[in-house]
């Protein structure tokens, strides 16, 4: 197998849960650990475009918590602290 075809493994968290996003933001304070979140959306163009760009940030800040939040799939937003009515994008 070629090297250039190996992926590196992803640093980047999937959060499915609101159980695993306590979890991870937890430890993160605990450890004084910064974190960097990608809330998205599979149907948001924008959004997917930023994966990669959002994959090669979490392997050259390795010292920062990267995560993943797919809206749909994990309510984090409606959260009352987050105070966010909508998915904002950009272009």
């Amino acid at each position: 197998m070629d090297r250039q075809s190996k992926k590196p493994k992803s640093r980047v968290v999937k959060i499915n849960s609101q159980h695993t996003w306590d979890f991870f933001i937890t430890q993160a304070n605990n450890q004084a650990c910064p974190v960097m979140v990608h809330f998205t959306a599979a149907w948001c163009v924008p959004s997917v475009a930023m994966n990669p760009f959002f994959e090669e940030l979490a392997l050259c800040y390795q010292d920062i918590l990267f995560l993943s939040v797919d809206v749909d799939d994990v309510k984090v937003l409606q959260h009352p602290r987050w105070k966010s009515q909508q998915c904002q994008h950009f272009c």
